[in-house]
């Protein structure tokens, strides 16, 4: 075994600043193991103990090599975060949104580092219109529901999980977190005294719920496995050791969690792996009573439940007309999903899947993601062409003959991202939505259903000048090596660098590449403030999307998961490729980034193909995944079998995962990689620190120019406050825009 001295030096590069100091290299301790026939041996497995001081030294040894490294960078750095700050309007609110006899709203103050979470009495009469509230001026009546810069004090870390206020207005549950490892402390609040009651219920899990009479309080917690799998019931002013549990799961690879339908006619408990999902209702009046499952599992097959009340003309399952029903979004027969309508079970039935009525049908060009009932009308979200979408059911026409009619909302924009909002209400006459764009700030409109009109009730701030027609997106298609179109997204300043209308210039422009491909999640258009940073330096920002998103539909993520994971890579490899062959880029102009999930997007794509980029970022990556995925003591790793295969039982799983494993393929002559920054928490509990940990001291050991940042008091999410999240991007940016070498700018 070598010897162990915590600091030698490292091979030379030429990449990195010449006077910094050498960096810190992580002592090799073999650590042996063997799966398969296979033997593996992990020289650095040893920083796993998180509590080691001397793993902590090397953490901290790490911080300060990467401080020194882009110490030339700080004025930069600190004029990204200022550009970020003088672009934001701080002080600020949301929409108020309307609920019982109340306006809520959060609130944000200059200066302060966290929301206020507020509301406003609902004058009598008052039409459905929400208030318009000026920033900083004081709204009449506010109720301060809670401050979370109070509950922060004396933490470096805070976050806010489970808020849900009762039915009457009368109580406040709330959980917070000050670690960052997502376990937190659940209090009631007694709003009308002002004052939290003497519950206390540590180590929940977000979803906190309120039963309808707010006697109880339901609630999920988690297992050693970080496994959310009980639900529990809290009965308001009592000790949190007389809590009943309601529901648990006993087998790991499901997670369960727990609401209340918007009609407040059921309280409602979803579980699932990443697969095969059930629904459990019970009868909201009753909240002690039994809960009582809708369809019962079956493998591969997922569904969702929301309640609704045809009108009585409307056709119903089983001859009915009308009333109480189950709206049903599932995959059995329907890869896309479907949306069906069955009956709600009475007492000891168990409804069959066959007996339900299809009202929207399979559409293969379609993802059909969810529905939401409301009295008079019910909102489909689905997503066609890369955009996510919404469209109306009115339930005050005609009956329908067949399937029902949704109603798109149609935005006159070639990208953008649509989305339901907070609709609390039952019943109320508008939907309020969420739309933007690369080019459009976030905003915030209220669909009228009866005239089907869109006003607008808020678009994100953006001072000091902002013109959205200075700013250019559009979509465009590369080839992966198996023939597939892989779309990817554009977005650059229309004066940038002497670009034409099709973005192409004379010379190649520094691009950003961003990309996740995993868990049938999307990387939909949206607006960002610290980006404007990156185009008005003449950036073009891209997106990759890949297999193994949703971006296509449920096929596209399928084709990017388990045995077909690679295929994940590959797009993002031709993507860049073809972002060069266009005329767009160079690989000495492009940087790639991708966190979490997407950071193992980024290692996978750093050792297949190295010479395509300069700069490599990613974020909380999960770049040892052979080892985690093996071991299933470790958080989630039992559930993560079914998006990544299973290592630990099957050899084939095994063998392709060690095949694009990053960790396990750094390769022994690392020096002409590109640079790369790895950024990670001591808290995640999704991503553990030791992954990036163990992967940059491989790549230091086999000369690659490589730092690692850790954030020594925060979680998956990294740091909390938004003057420090403006400080890590900021950070992020100035070691981007100097690899792409326009940090001067």
């Amino acid at each position: 075994m070598p010897d162990d001295v915590t600091l030698r030096p490292a091979p030379a590069t030429t990449s990195e600043p010449t006077s910094t100091p050498e960096p810190p290299v992580a002592p090799r301790r073999p650590t042996p193991r063997s799966h398969h026939g296979h033997e593996i041996v992990d020289d650095y497995e040893w920083l796993r103990e998180k509590e080691s001081p001397e793993v902590v030294a090397y953490l901290e040894a790490e911080n300060a090599y990467t401080e020194s490294a882009t110490a030339h960078l700080a004025d930069l750095r600190s004029r990204l975060f200022d550009e970020i700050k003088s672009r934001t309007q701080e002080t600020d609110l949301s929409v108020p949104v309307r609920e019982g006899a109340w306006w809520y709203y959060a609130r944000t103050v200059e200066g302060q580092q966290y929301p206020i979470r507020a509301r406003a009495p609902i004058a009598d009469g008052a039409a459905w219109e929400p208030p318009v509230l000026e920033p900083g001026v004081p709204v009449p009546g506010e109720q301060v529901l809670l401050d979370d810069n109070v509950a922060a004090q004396g933490h470096d870390f805070f976050s806010l999980g489970s808020f849900d206020v009762s039915a009457d207005g009368n109580l406040l549950a709330y959980a917070v977190d000050t670690v960052g490892d997502e376990r937190y402390t659940l209090r009631v609040r007694d709003l009308v005294a002002g004052e939290d009651l003497p519950d206390v219920v540590p180590g929940t899990f977000p979803g906190a719920t309120f039963s309808p009479d707010g006697a109880y309080v339901f609630y999920p917690t988690v297992d050693d496995a970080w496994r959310p799998h009980k639900i529990w019931r809290h009965t308001v002013g009592t000790p949190a050791d007389q809590d009943v549990v309601v529901f648990e799961e006993p087998d790991d690879r499901y997670w369960v969690g727990i609401g209340l339908t918007r009609s407040r006619r059921f309280l409602q408990i979803e579980l699932g792996s990443k697969i095969t999902s059930e629904t459990w209702l019970l009868d909201a009046q009753d909240p002690t009573g039994e809960f009582q499952v809708v369809w019962p599992r079956r493998e591969g097959v997922e569904y969702s439940v929301e309640h609704a009340v045809l009108p009585a003309t409307w056709p119903a399952p089983g001859g009915a007309q009308g009333g109480d029903v189950l709206l049903v979004c599932h995959n059995d027969g329907a890869v896309n999903f479907e949306l069906v309508v069955t009956g709600v079970p009475t007492p000891g039935e168990v409804l069959r899947p066959e007996d339900a009525t299809v009202v929207v049908p399979h559409d293969e060009a379609t993802r059909l993601e969810g529905v939401d009932a409301f009295a008079g009308h019910v909102v489909v979200s689905y997503r066609r062409d890369a955009l996510a979408r919404l469209g109306v059911v009115r339930l005050d026409t005609p009956a329908p003959a067949g399937p029902w009619q949704v109603e798109e909302i149609v935005f006159d924009q070639p990208l953008f991202t649509a989305g339901i909002s907070s609709n609390p209400e039952w019943d109320q006459p508008t939907v309020r939505l969420g739309w933007t764009t690369f080019v459009t700030p976030a905003t915030v409109y209220d669909y009228t259903v009866a005239t089907g009109e869109l006003t607008l009730r808020k678009r994100q701030p953006v001072l000091g000048g902002y013109d959205p027609d200075d700013y250019v997106q559009q979509r465009e298609w590369a080839v992966a090596e198996d023939g597939t179109r892989v779309p990817i997204s554009l977005v650059w300043r229309r004066d940038a660098l002497g670009l034409d209308s099709t973005g192409t210039g004379a010379d190649p422009a520094p691009l950003l590449l961003y990309g996740y491909g995993s868990y049938e999640i999307s990387i939909d258009p949206g607006f960002s403030v610290a980006r404007l940073s990156l185009l008005d330096r003449g950036v073009v920002y891209a997106v990759a999307h890949v297999r193994g998103g949703g971006d296509l539909g449920r096929a596209w993520y399928d084709d990017g998961k388990q045995l077909t994971k690679r295929n994940s890579f590959t797009d993002f490899v031709a993507v860049g490729r073809h972002l060069v062959d266009a005329g767009w880029t160079s690989p000495s102009r492009m940087v790639a980034q991708g966190g979490s999930a997407g950071g193992l997007l980024m290692g996978a794509v750093l050792n297949l193909a190295p010479e395509l980029f300069t700069g490599i970022v990613a974020q909380v990556p999960f770049v040892d995944p052979l080892t985690s995925i093996l071991d299933p003591s470790l958080p989630l790793t039992v559930i993560e079998w079914d998006e990544w295969g299973d290592p630990l039982h099957d050899p084939e799983v095994y063998a392709y995962m060690r095949g694009y494993s990053p960790y396990e393929n750094v390769p022994d002559d690392a020096t002409h990689y590109p640079r790369v920054l790895a950024v990670t928490s001591l808290n995640d509990t999704r991503v553990l620190y030791v992954e990036p940990a163990k992967w940059t001291a491989r790549l230091r050991a086999a000369g690659a120019p490589v730092l690692l940042k850790t954030e020594m008091s925060a979680g998956h999410g990294g740091v909390s406050g938004r003057y420090e999240r403006w400080r890590e991007v900021a950070f992020e940016d100035a070691w981007i825009l100097d690899v792409l070498g326009v940090a001067a700018r």
